[in-house]
């Protein structure tokens, strides 16, 4: 068996609700799809701010693009796309 940590979160009575059917329709716990969702949460936002950080990196080393040529080249991809 893995090892897990407890841990206590208050929800709106309607998120409880709405997760206790859900458990109950995918014959889960409560538990098991709360730590479904939280480790998809972490998932999602640890990437993101990860991206963030990375762009961030890249504008302090310079590496960036001036908006006008930016919109150029946008300009320039649709009129070969409808050509």
């Amino acid at each position: 068996m893995s090892q897990s940590s407890i841990v206590t979160v208050r929800v709106a009575p309607k998120i409880a609700k709405r997760l206790e059917k859900l458990a109950e329709s995918m014959d889960r716990s409560k538990s098991y799809l709360a730590a479904e969702a939280i480790e998809e949460y972490l998932d999602i936002h640890e990437w993101h701010i990860e991206a963030i950080k990375q762009g961030m990196a890249a504008i302090d080393r310079g590496e960036v693009m001036d908006w006008e040529v930016v919109k150029k080249e946008r300009e320039k991809r649709r009129a070969d796309k409808n050509s």
